[in-house]
């Protein structure tokens, strides 16, 4: 079952922020509909238990501060964002035209299953830009395949897979993977040429972590050199992508 992202720390925080005490906030949250003790805040707070969702909505309303900043990570998945957008499952599958178990059944699995139509309400309605809708599709994993294959080998090879999951152009795509291409190759060259010139170990193995930091982040290097058109809405100009 899917737990509810909370950040204790961020938590104490936003309670600081607004001067409230754990009794207020409890207060405050019982006549937004949703009752707890101050007992029950104290233990959010210091991480022993965790809210549920619409506790979380209701404590970010009280706080005065949106539920990622409770949530404590930058949204990425579909529950995610639908959490920042404080919707619940069944308010969310409404506003899209979807039976709400066809919708659990996706956030759960975490791969989008929604027409067109559906997908077009989604964005609109969680507020997504092209780059993080094909991450909530479930599609990130199929797209680092494809970008960790095109680096160490032949890249022009992977431009029309990664253009089919991306919906970008070609050009845009193979003006990433050229650049891409690129700096891996040079990590290659330079590792070579420590072991070449018999270098100290702790040299080689910082390399070894800079080429892994890289490809650890291959997902979010290849949307930082899409730039605009990843961060822009989809369906609006896809000619422009």
């Amino acid at each position: 079952m899917y737990s509810t992202p909370f950040s204790p720390a961020e938590a104490r925080s936003a309670r600081a922020r607004v001067g409230l005490s754990t009794a207020q906030v409890a207060q405050a949250m019982t006549a937004c509909g949703a009752p707890v003790r101050p007992e029950l805040i104290e233990a959010w707070e210091y991480g022993t238990q965790a809210p549920s969702e619409a506790q979380l909505f209701a404590l970010a309303d009280v706080l005065w501060c949106p539920p990622t900043v409770l949530m404590g990570v930058e949204p990425r998945t579909l529950a995610e964002h639908r959490m920042a957008r404080q919707l619940s499952v069944e308010r969310l599958a409404q506003l899209i035209g979807m039976d709400p178990a066809q919708y659990w059944a996706a956030e759960s699995a975490q791969q989008w299953s929604g027409d067109y139509r559906q997908t077009k309400a989604l964005v609109e309605a969680l507020g997504l830009s092209l780059r993080k809708l094909i991450g909530v599709m479930g599609h990130n994993d199929e797209l680092a395949g494809h970008l960790r294959s095109a680096i160490d080998g032949r890249w022009k090879g992977h431009v029309g897979a990664i253009a089919k999951i991306t919906t970008l152009n070609k050009t845009r795509v193979s003006d990433a993977l050229r650049t891409m291409h690129a700096e891996f190759a040079e990590f290659s060259e330079r590792y070579m040429g420590h072991v070449v010139a018999r270098n100290d170990d702790s040299r080689l193995k910082e390399v070894a972590a800079e080429r892994s930091a890289y490809l650890r982040r291959l997902v979010d290097h290849f949307w930082d050199l899409i730039g605009e058109a990843g961060e822009a809405p989809p369906f609006n100009s896809v000619a422009t992508h």
